[in-house]
């Protein structure tokens, strides 16, 4: 995207965001404004919120059937599929619009390729009503992946410094049932980035949730973990080689005198069957 498609599209999201009045003389990337049927509008693939508040939509909702949707929603020409528009930025109001009954919603249809799509609706959730850190940080990968944005460039865009964006990035990076933990609230980003590379980081984690530790705390247990226990590289093979024939997975942690023990997660009765089976198998022979 060359510099002067960008500043349009700057333009267009102040506009979008509610921050300058229109003009006669509006941004080129606005067509039209004008109202379409509820119908006629597609979810915008590019979303990167993945839950809606369920309260916040019925409290949206009942001000809508009280005031009516005063902001349209913005939208662009869909080519993708039966409806004509696809959503760029709007798509609670729009999911309010239908609680609230409403047949059709005003819409204000922007020109936008897909990577102006994601931005806008990046830069509209975080600065609507903040994304949770791992939506945010999986917009931003889809940035760099799809449509090939450095750190800085992302940076510049979003109005944020390079080191929250890299931060952020290093999120995804978490075995995926702290991630998990993240996305439903029961870690903050601060508790969880120190336990970014750590071993037993899951075992940590459910200790962190239940003692409800500080990241300052954690980073103390971190700098005790490195100094009592150092993981044995015959030991790391040996969990990853369990872990891939399980499809599972296992923690092991091997004291000074070479005794320890092996943890097996299982996350239903189906798993638990699997291991069961195993083992009776195992002993058969």
């Amino acid at each position: 995207m060359n510099a002067k498609k960008n500043k349009g599209l700057g333009k267009g999201l102040s506009a979008l965001f509610g921050d300058q009045k229109k003009t006669e003389n509006t941004d080129k990337s606005t067509i039209s404004s004008q109202k379409a049927l509820i119908g006629e509008l597609a979810r915008n693939k590019y979303q990167p919120r993945t839950v809606f508040d369920e309260k916040k939509l019925n409290e949206l909702s009942q001000s809508i059937k009280k005031n009516g949707m005063i902001q349209p929603i913005a939208v662009r020409k869909n080519h993708s599929s039966s409806e004509p528009y696809e959503i760029v930025a709007g798509e609670r109001r729009w999911l309010a619009a239908q609680k609230a009954g409403l047949h059709e919603v005003p819409i204000t249809v922007l020109d936008l390729n897909d990577s102006e799509t994601l931005e806008v609706a990046i830069v509209e959730n975080i600065q609507r009503e903040d994304l949770n850190i791992i939506e945010e940080a999986k917009g931003y990968k889809r940035l760099n992946d799809e449509f090939g944005y450095d750190q800085d460039r992302i940076a510049i865009m979003m109005s944020r410094s390079r080191s929250h964006i890299s931060n952020t990035l290093r999120l995804l990076n978490l075995p995926k049932d702290i991630i998990a933990m993240i996305e439903q609230g029961e870690l903050t980003a601060g508790q969880a980035r120190p336990l970014i590379g750590m071993p037993n980081a899951s075992a940590i984690a459910e200790e962190i949730v239940a003692k409800k530790l500080s990241a300052r705390s954690i980073e103390n247990i971190k700098k005790k973990k490195a100094k009592s226990f150092t993981i044995d590289p015959n030991i790391f093979d040996a969990q990853r080689e369990i872990e891939r024939t399980l499809g599972l997975k296992i923690s092991i942690i091997n004291k000074k005198n070479n005794s320890g023990k092996i943890t097996i997660e299982y996350k239903n009765l189906d798993q638990l069957e699997l291991i069961s089976s195993l083992l009776k198998n195992k002993k058969k022979n």
